[in-house]
């Protein structure tokens, strides 16, 4: 299902346009803030280095008066605003190279900037989704596959359900709007397998006898 992008897109999002027959329903990308809130920990990283810096602070003022000991959390502050602003471009990269896209009858993922994949999920092969939904609409979708399907959580990555690491659960991630995006995906595959399967039979038809 991976496949590798050295072409130009017809479609953006998609290594191929779609067959006859398929409609792209939904096409979205990752919030780069979200991203970077949720799966690079942006928030926790400035915490840290503004506890750090308290912390610096109290120590010092055992012993210095705290007009003197202020001065002594800037680097901590400045070394917490350049390691938050190098997780957000890190995040803006990764959301501007990502196309999420729900079709008629998949779920297709192009991820990554270095290494640019594209994931295509048929619905025949996402055995159920699960949305995780914030207070301000963003969310994450993640689908689980059947055992026999084997995805790389390193190479997927960001773009995954976090700590599933022996069974990989790729996922739309921290996307805008993910409850829309959820009822498209859901009425679409509802659709696509309760919509009639007729198979082909190669050879000549059996005869029919006469009354």
């Amino acid at each position: 299902m991976p496949h590798s992008e050295f072409t130009e897109e017809p479609v953006e999002g998609l290594p191929e346009a779609p067959p006859e027959g398929e409609e792209v329903l939904w096409q979205g990308r990752p919030s780069a803030l979200a991203l970077a809130r949720d799966a690079l920990n942006l928030y926790w990283i400035a915490g840290y280095f503004a506890l750090l810096a308290v912390w610096r602070v109290g120590a010092s003022s055992a012993d210095i008066p705290l007009t003197q000991a202020l001065p002594l959390a800037v680097p901590f502050l400045l070394s917490g605003v350049v390691a938050c602003g190098v997780l957000f471009v890190l995040a803006l990269i990764m959301a501007r190279t990502t196309m999420y896209t729900i079709t008629s009858a998949r779920v297709a993922m192009r991820v990554g900037a270095a290494l640019t994949v594209t994931l295509n999920l048929p619905f025949s092969k996402i055995e159920s989704a699960d949305l995780s939904l914030r207070n301000d609409g963003v969310g994450t979708i993640a689908f689980s596959t059947p055992d026999d399907t084997r995805l790389s959580f390193l190479v997927l990555w960001p773009h995954v359900r976090p700590w599933r690491l022996a069974r990989t659960q790729p996922a739309l991630r921290s996307i805008p709007n993910a409850q829309e995006a959820a009822r498209i995906f859901a009425e679409a595959a509802e659709t696509h397998v309760s919509r009639p399967q007729i198979a082909q039979v190669s050879g000549a038809a059996a005869p029919v006898a006469a009354e």
